[in-house]
């Protein structure tokens, strides 16, 4: 086993490891996303609605997972052997789905364009195999974000920006696999026909992704979890106390809120300051009258606030969702489209499920470029390390989803339109890049700046379980994108003279399926009116602190003290320490303003 000095540990020389298994893991689960539709269409002989439920239906469970890897490795394991566990269930669901794409005995016999004609022990083994991929790959998602992250210590200016990079070269990690995938992996499953060829090799590339992680162990920064003290456990505890002291009121000061010295800090590792949104949340944190405050009967300011913090979270969690229900668009209808386009490229013909190679490769190219120039640019501009805030990205990104929906609704006119005239004569496939394009440059700010948002912005404690929050917004826009297309069809079949609905049967020529695509664009729109509101509402945890606490600051330097502020990293550097006698006078001048405003 290598031997690495702990000072050298972390950093982006650990990072690296992480890469690499982002990259091959991505290269077969992004290939099979895009392509699964088909194989579901073709070879499980699932009609147009059935075939796109199933795969969102998938998705949605494998970015709801997550918040089971979050979980365990904010609780019982660290994030590595996290990693390495649903690694294991990973390829082995990888595995099983290949055996059944190799042997005909274990696939259905065409029945007649029915939702679905799988059944008996094929249908075990088929759902079985979905959920152990799901379950796999969801709780690699909830860990591996959070290991990379305390890889850099943002408590040091210089790790603290590097944090910001980070994210970045993650999304390019993921980027460059996917090219992989979605051109040699795509072109031997839906050109080839060899599916069983596809699944087997996502298996083996991610069995050595998950064999680097394990070689790169002595280079990484691992922190344990605290067994004792859960995530969940802390979050329940504030809920029922503050239920529980609902008709206590609230003391004038917080400082009467209870609090633990600095040596006695729990798991979170950080005092955070009290603020005054969720007021009903403090009422956890009053001491209980003429008895000692123990775990069970009065939470921390801190452990409240943590609570609040997540609180905060929730509606820009909930303002990202449509944007996830456009994305599942593009992976099941769009490629359907493209697979009755017209592929050629010269003498080659291109799979459909290789479309996504546009914005893939707009976003090999975007990354570096937004990392490299626009950051150091824009950072001299906003005085923020990564250039603007992480929800000013976000907003960028739910504007560019809104138009590649209208777009996506003008060029499937065009293609109908050309269907109807001439069904031998289709239009190309690469109409379908104008859309593709314009959502790979919205994934690129939003998935991003998700992710450093959810990191940055909770309890140390809890990043798992934060960062799984974007994969869970992931989530809840592939189910909604199921319950969508189910409830139009079942609306537009009632109103529609012709009895049929926008979306239906084996045939995208008798469907409408462009209208639905404006109905997402406008949905979207309204959706980032109501993200606006939020995202201005928000207060960020660790650029916006509490005004009393930086008054503090300010008192407890005393005049005699140089003090020079780092904008870029929030660094406060002193030339001189005060005295004992300052610090004290001027905590007692700020305790006593304190008094005389309450």
């Amino acid at each position: 086993m290598i031997k690495v000095d702990e000072k050298n540990k972390g950093g982006f020389k650990a990072s690296m490891f992480l890469f690499v298994l982002v990259s091959l893991e991505n290269m077969g689960f992004i290939a099979n996303m895009v392509s699964m539709v088909l194989y579901f269409l073709y070879v499980m002989f699932f009609n147009i609605p059935t075939s796109a439920n199933t795969l969102t239906n998938f998705m949605g469970s494998t970015f709801l997972l997550p918040l089971v890897g979050a979980y365990i490795s904010d609780t019982f394991i660290n994030r590595y052997t996290t990693c390495l566990i649903f690694g294991f269930i990973e390829v082995l669901g990888l595995a099983m789905m290949t055996i059944q794409a190799y042997s005909k005995a274990l696939q259905p016999a065409f029945c007649g364009g029915k939702p679905s004609c799988i059944h008996g022990g094929d249908a075990v083994m088929f759902y079985a195999s979905l959920g152990l991929l799901a379950l796999g790959s969801g709780g690699v998602k909830g860990a591996l974000p959070a290991l990379g992250g305390e890889q850099f210590d943002h408590r040091d200016p210089k790790e603290a920006k590097a944090l910001a990079r980070f994210f970045n070269w993650l999304l390019l990690s993921t980027t460059l696999g996917a090219a992989i995938g979605v051109t040699g992996i795509v072109y031997l499953t839906t050109e080839e026909h060899k599916w069983y060829w596809g699944f087997f090799i996502s298996a083996v590339a991610t069995f050595i992704g998950f064999v680097v992680l394990a070689l790169g162990k002595p280079f990484y920064r691992l922190r344990e979890p605290a067994i004792d003290n859960s995530p969940i456990t802390r979050i329940a505890q504030v809920i029922t106390l503050a239920i529980k002291n609902r008709r206590l009121a609230l003391p004038d000061k917080p400082e009467e809120l209870y609090e633990v010295g600095e040596d006695k800090k729990g798991c979170s590792e950080e005092r955070i300051s009290h603020t005054n949104q969720f007021r009903f949340l403090d009422k956890a944190a009053i001491v209980p009258k003429h008895s000692e405050p123990t775990p069970g009967t009065v939470c921390t300011v801190t452990q409240v606030e943590e609570v609040k913090i997540l609180t905060r979270m929730l509606p820009i969690l909930g303002s990202t969702i449509i944007m996830n229900t456009c994305l599942a668009q593009l992976q099941t209808f769009s490629i359907q489209q493209g697979n009755i386009m017209d592929r050629s490229l010269g003498k080659f013909k291109v799979p459909a499920a290789s479309i996504p190679i546009i914005p893939l490769v707009f976003m090999a190219i975007l990354i570096p470029t937004y990392e490299l120039f626009f950051v150091p640019f824009a950072r001299k501009i906003t005085h923020h390390p990564s250039g603007i805030t992480q929800l000013q990205r976000v907003g960028v990104g739910l504007v560019l989803s809104a138009i590649s929906m209208a777009v996506a609704g003008i060029v499937e006119v065009k293609r109908r339109d050309q269907a109807h005239k001439d069904i031998t004569k289709p239009i190309s496939l690469f109409w379908l890049s104008f859309q593709y394009g314009i959502f790979g440059i919205a994934d690129m700010f939003t998935l991003v700046g998700l992710l450093e948002f959810f990191y940055k912005e909770a309890p140390i404690g809890m990043r798992s379980l934060s960062t799984s929050f974007t994969w869970l917004s992931l989530s809840f826009g592939y189910f909604l994108s199921t319950v969508f297309v189910n409830i139009i069809n079942s609306i537009t079949k009632r109103i529609s003279s012709s009895g049929r609905g926008w979306i239906r049967g084996l045939d995208l020529n008798q469907s409408h399926l462009n209208l639905f695509y404006w109905f997402l664009a406008i949905l979207s729109c309204l959706n980032f009116l109501n993200y606006l509101y939020w995202a201005s509402w928000y207060k960020y945890k660790t650029e916006e602190p509490d005004q009393a606490e930086a008054k503090a600051k300010e008192l407890r330097t005393g005049p005699l003290v140089a003090v020079e502020e780092n904008a870029l990293d929030g660094e406060t550097q002193t030339s001189e320490a005060p005295s004992s006698v300052q610090t004290e006078a001027s905590t007692q001048q700020l305790i006593k303003e304190r008094d005389q405003t309450a």
